[in-house]
């Protein structure tokens, strides 16, 4: 599901909410350590959206 998770999220790149979206979807299904490996890909590869990340992983966190 990782290596799944990375191609959707490249192909919905273009447009934010479209991206916020599913990487909502990718957190419910990843493990706790591919959770971590997708933070560190995600800031790597799609730092326009830094506060969309930093949003979702710090939401997702506090619930866990």
């Amino acid at each position: 599901m990782f290596e799944m998770s990375k191609l959707i999220l490249q192909r919905v790149s273009f447009d934010k909410k479209l991206f916020r979206k599913e990487l909502l979807k990718a957190l419910k299904w990843l493990k706790p350590k591919e959770k971590t490996l997708l933070y560190v890909w995600c800031l790597g590869n799609f730092g326009m959206y830094k506060d969309v990340i930093l949003e979702v992983f710090r939401h997702t966190v506090t619930k866990v």
